[in-house]
Parts: C-alpha cells; sequence; structure tokens
C-alpha cells in the first residue's frame, strides 16, 4: 500500500510487532494497551467487501463470517483496522476457540458463530477512507480510530488505551485474571512494521509436576512438565525454557528414575507440545519419577497446557505430585 489513495483489498499488510521486554517500559509520551490473548489480524473493507487477514497474510475471512457482516456494517470503507481476533468463555479468553474456527470449513465456521461470536478488537488503523494513515502518528491514528470505532457494536470493539503508566500497571495485575497475556507499549510515532512496539507478559506462579527431562537427570537441561487428569493419567502441560547452572543443579538432586512404569514416551514428535514448538525433529525424553515443582507462567494456556516456555522457579519437595490435577 503506497502513500496517498490505498489500495484496501489490493492485499495483505505487513503489520507491526511487539518485541519483549522484562518491565513495563518508563518513558515520556508511551501509549499503553492490554495485550490480548487471541489471534492478530486486519480487517479491510472496500466497496462493499471485506477482507480478514491474518498476520501472515492468509485470507480468514471465511472462518469468521460474523466479523464479515459486522465490518460491512460498521465500517465506512476503505478502510484496514488493525487488531486482535478474540473469544471469550465464563468470562475468560478462550483461544482454543479461535484456534479452533481457523481449522474450520464455511459450513462449521457458521455455526461456531452462531453458538460462540468471537469479537475482533481494534487498536490501530490502517487506512481511512481510502487514505493510508500509516505515516501518522499513533495519537493522530488514535483518534481517527476512536472516531472510526463511534458506530462500533459486538462483534467489533475498540481496545482500551491510557498514556497513564499507573493505570497500565494496574491492568498489568487485574486483567490477569481474565486471560489477558500483559502490557504492550508504543511510542507516539509512524505505523512501523517489525518489532516496533513493546511487550510486558504477566507471568504468575503455578505448580505442576516434572514427569521427565531433555538432557541427562544429574544435569538437566529443560523440564518436561505435567498435570494428573481425573482419571489419574500423567497429561503433558508444557516444558520450561533452558535451565540456567544453578536451576539444574537445583532440580537433578530430586530426580530419579521411574519406580514403576511410566505413561509418556522416550521420544516424542514437537507436536507434543502444541502447535507453537519450534523443534524440527524428535524429541527425546529422560523420563523420571514424578516430582512436584514450582513455575512461573504467562496466562497463554491451551486446554490445560502452557502455549509458552515457563520458568523453573524452584522445587516442591513438600507437594505430592498426585495433588496437582488439572482443572
Amino acid at each position: 500500500m503506497t502513500a496517498g489513495r490505498a489500495d484496501v483489498l489490493g492485499g495483505a499488510f505487513d503489520l507491526a510487532l511487539a518485541k519483549a521486554v522484562p518491565g513495563i517500559p518508563d518513558e515520556p509520551g508511551l501509549q499503553f494497551e492490554p495485550k490480548w490473548d487471541g489471534v492478530r489480524g486486519s480487517i479491510a473493507v472496500e466497496n462493499e467487501r471485506v477482507r480478514i487477514s491474518s498476520r501472515s497474510g492468509t485470507d480468514l475471512t471465511r472462518q469468521f463470517p460474523e466479523l464479515e457482516r459486522a465490518a460491512l456494517e460498521q465500517i465506512p470503507g476503505p478502510a484496514v483496522v488493525d487488531g486482535e481476533v478474540v473469544s471469550w468463555s465464563n468470562g475468560r479468553l478462550d483461544f482454543d476457540a479461535v484456534l479452533h474456527r481457523l481449522a474450520a470449513g464455511p459450513a462449521l465456521a457458521n455455526r461456531l458463530a452462531a453458538a460462540q461470536p468471537v469479537n475482533f478488537v481494534a487498536f490501530d488503523v490502517l487506512a481511512v477512507l481510502g487514505r493510508d494513515v500509516r505515516a501518522l502518528r499513533l495519537s493522530d491514528r488514535r483518534r481517527l480510530l476512536e472516531e472510526l470505532a463511534t458506530g462500533f457494536a459486538p462483534p467489533l470493539q475498540i481496545s482500551p488505551a491510557t498514556l497513564d503508566r499507573e493505570l497500565a500497571l494496574q491492568w498489568w495485575e487485574e486483567l490477569a485474571p481474565t486471560g489477558v497475556e500483559g502490557i504492550v507499549s508504543k511510542r507516539d510515532q509512524p505505523y512501523r512494521t517489525g518489532r516496533s512496539w513493546f511487550k510486558t507478559k504477566t507471568y504468575t506462579p503455578s505448580d505442576a509436576v516434572v514427569g521427565a527431562v531433555i538432557g541427562p537427570r544429574a544435569e538437566p537441561r529443560q523440564l518436561v512438565l505435567g498435570l494428573y487428569d481425573r482419571t489419574g493419567r500423567l497429561r503433558v502441560a508444557g516444558r520450561t525454557g533452558p535451565l540456567t547452572a544453578a536451576q539444574s543443579a537445583a532440580i537433578a538432586t530430586f530426580l530419579h528414575a521411574p519406580a514403576h512404569g511410566h505413561p509418556w514416551p522416550e521420544e516424542v514428535t514437537p507436536r507434543w507440545f502444541g502447535r507453537f514448538a519450534r523443534d524440527t525433529g524428535p524429541v527425546r525424553l529422560t523420563l523420571v519419577e514424578p516430582v512436584a515443582v514450582e513455575v512461573s507462567a504467562d496466562a497463554a494456556r491451551t486446554g490445560i497446557a502452557y502455549r509458552h516456555l515457563v520458568r523453573f522457579v524452584r522445587p516442591r519437595p513438600d507437594t505430592d505430585p498426585l495433588t496437582l490435577r488439572a482443572g
């Protein structure tokens, strides 16, 4: 899309991304927004047509018919809006529901749209009335987005935003139970592709069961985590990031060979750890007698599983692993 009048439906648009930082930045002029746990995408409207695109450019319009209808009714085109497709279930963001839609054909997508409609949370605008506005500063684009959103009604909504860091810190703590992953911080500058924004995730402590490690028991490199289901079977819940030497030594003391067999195999495929695993081939596991640990994890979940790598905090030899249940 070149400067001036935009060919809105001419193709997918490169979207700005965020790089992870350990704390919410403290610098003048930043805008803060909740980090939504959904599928990133854009909605383009032009000539009574809508295209919903993923971050990678895939056309998702058929997967979200309720958003297509709402965009035609509520977004005056030509326009391109940047945001997140999310779903709510029992007061919490439900990433699994959005993920299920991505694999749905048109008939199933229509049934799911009626049974559990998704929402589109808009947080930026790339084009308004056919004009490319990416060269404008964020504060100007936000004003345009707020004007555009005056006609929004569910399933379209505008993301809250603030210039008050203290309020952002409050959101960071209070919104975590709803599945909001953290805070995104943005400078007051033109819309830039690449990692031009900052994201600070909320990590909360939880207990999990170590059922296997990657590497030898005496010097584990990563911990493979699980939780027991209602039948007493140990289910995979994720894994930690790489352990430091001190962390490896701290947990190695409590790692022993399984006493009576083990429900997990000794070699697994990358998909065993979810669709976001980055392994390129089979993963060898060193099975261990289950032991409880404390970890720190962000809000992103798929069922019982952590979608991202978690942080090992400490062993919990005082906790019976069998008491650590899913759900």
